[in-house]
């Protein structure tokens, strides 16, 4: 199922200059202008000088008399188009199929790879964010059909379209969400049709001949009734394969051994540059002109022809090959340096201590639920339990940090710690009984308090100390709880871990 992101800048000129010049402040209006005929218009305007009532189109001199101290650059188009390329370069992080949308947008084709940022709505989340960081005022929208997330994202709320619900996400837009030329859209006007569900429920005969095939064309894409092709901007310097087909392919197999084929092209070609893959991305065009792609990860540089082709060979059965596939593209979106090593030497040492290689595994693991999802934990230097370590990548070099080793600790944290209600025979004493997740627990034995403090360099001020016990109950069960204060400042009980 195809799904596409129509990423929406507004003020994509004047921020591309704020962010090359650093300057005027961002409270300040600045607006492009360029000459149409013996006048010069505004291009484009930031958001402070919309607010200031300046908009697309406006005589400089009218704008300048409204705004005494009004920013004003010169426009350059083909620069902002040149940026427009760039900024699609770095999306293809997202996905390998990108393309420019002058002169204000991006297309993104997500299908396949949105479950590796977490799903649809968390990969807009991120992209949106990393925007806004660098200064750069974005909108995104997603759909099944590139023509709804155009409008959505310009003309609604953005956000996700579900699955099947282009029609119904468009229909109460405004018809300027159409795409189409200002002379149709007049006409359109001029009958009183504002919204793309009055154009829609027309008769589809007399409306054609009166406003042309071109609006048609529009309304169906906007709709999802009609395909629009979106031809991916693949960069000149990646390393690619291609493969064009004398005949169209579509079994399981046929693909698998034309992905391997590929793979091995390509190794071939990073073993002359001496890089490894890092990103390898998939892509494949069908003989109606759609297209799908897949994207796999490794955990470091790799160049193992036959490894890489098998990351990719649970998730073909994903790709709809309908009429046939004609051509597959096989680009390393992101590679890094790999040189050889020489891993074993016969004969001249007998200590030669082989670690096991998991970079496969980790490899095979993120291309079925995604990267991200693969790490370790590694060491922090607190006492507070929660912590106590954080998140790194599989394969990251050792951090120099331990665990202290006589600190005991269990082997399930509970994070957050979950209420207890527990009873102690005296105040300040371990608990008795206790009852969690609606069981009774009666404790046997029991060892502590650990009293573990507050650190207020990490924010904790105000809170209070905890004591923490080890607990074993009578029917085997060994649990670590504790009391965030003492009993008579009404601390309370919480269970935060077991012990194997």
């Amino acid at each position: 199922m195809r799904r596409v992101v129509s990423l929406y800048l507004p003020t994509w000129p004047t921020d591309r200059i704020r962010r090359r010049t650093g300057e005027p402040p961002r409270n300040e209006p600045l607006v492009t202008v360029h000459a149409v005929g013996s006048r010069r218009v505004v291009r484009a305007a930031c958001a402070a000088a919309q607010e200031a009532g300046l908009h697309v189109g406006m005589p400089l001199a009218q704008a300048q008399a409204l705004v005494p101290n009004l920013h004003v650059v010169e426009a350059t188009p083909d620069e902002d188009d040149a940026s427009l390329r760039e900024l699609a370069r770095w999306a293809i992080g997202y996905s390998p199929v990108v393309a420019p949308d002058p002169p204000d947008g991006l297309w993104i084709d997500i299908a396949g790879v949105a479950h590796l940022f977490g799903g649809e709505e968390e990969l807009l989340t991120d992209l949106t964010s990393r925007l806004r960081r660098q200064g750069i005022a974005s909108k995104a929208a997603v759909s099944d059909a590139p023509g709804a997330a155009w409008a959505v994202a310009r003309y609604g709320s953005g956000g996700v379209v579900p699955t099947g619900r282009a029609a119904d996400a468009v229909a109460t837009l405004s018809i300027r969400a159409l795409r189409v030329a200002a002379d149709k859209l007049s006409a359109l006007h001029r009958l009183g049709i504002e919204r793309i569900g009055q154009l829609a429920a027309m008769p589809r005969a007399p409306f054609v001949r009166r406003f042309g095939r071109d609006v048609a064309l529009r309304l169906d894409q906007a709709m999802g009734h009609a395909f629009e092709p979106i031809t991916p901007l693949i960069p000149r310097e990646a390393p690619t394969a291609a493969l064009a087909l004398a005949e169209p392919i579509g079994r399981l197999e046929d693909l698998k051994g034309v992905v391997l084929r590929l793979a091995k092209d390509l190794c071939r070609q990073l073993e002359r540059r001496g890089e490894g893959v890092r990103r390898l991305d998939l892509l494949c065009q069908r003989v109606d002109q759609k297209s799908a792609c897949l994207r796999v990860g490794t955990a470091r540089a790799n160049r193992d022809a036959v490894h890489l082709a098998k990351l990719f060979d649970e998730r073909l059965q994903t790709i709809d090959p309908g009429f046939g596939i004609e051509e597959i593209i096989l680009v390393a979106s992101k590679v890094e340096p790999l040189t050889e090593t020489q891993i074993q030497a016969c004969g001249l040492s007998d200590e030669v201590a082989m670690e096991a290689d998991i970079g496969p595994l980790v490899d095979r693991l993120g291309a079925r639920i995604g990267m991200r999802k693969v790490y370790r934990l590694a060491p922090v230097q607190s006492l507070v339990p929660e912590r106590m370590a954080r998140r790194i990548p599989a394969l990251a070099p050792p951090t120099g940090s331990v665990w202290p080793e006589n600190l005991p600790r269990p082997t399930r944290l509970l994070d957050p710690p979950e209420p207890v209600v527990a009873t102690a025979l005296l105040p300040d004493h371990p608990p008795r009984f206790f009852l969690w997740r609606k069981v009774k627990h009666t404790v046997a034995k029991a060892d502590g308090p650990e009293r573990i403090t507050p650190e207020w360099w990490n924010g904790d001020e105000g809170s209070a100390a905890r004591d923490y016990y080890r607990v074993e109950t009578v029917q085997g069960g060994r649990f670590w709880v504790f009391r965030d204060a003492p009993t008579a400042e009404g601390g309370r009980w919480w269970m935060h871990g077991f012990f194997s």
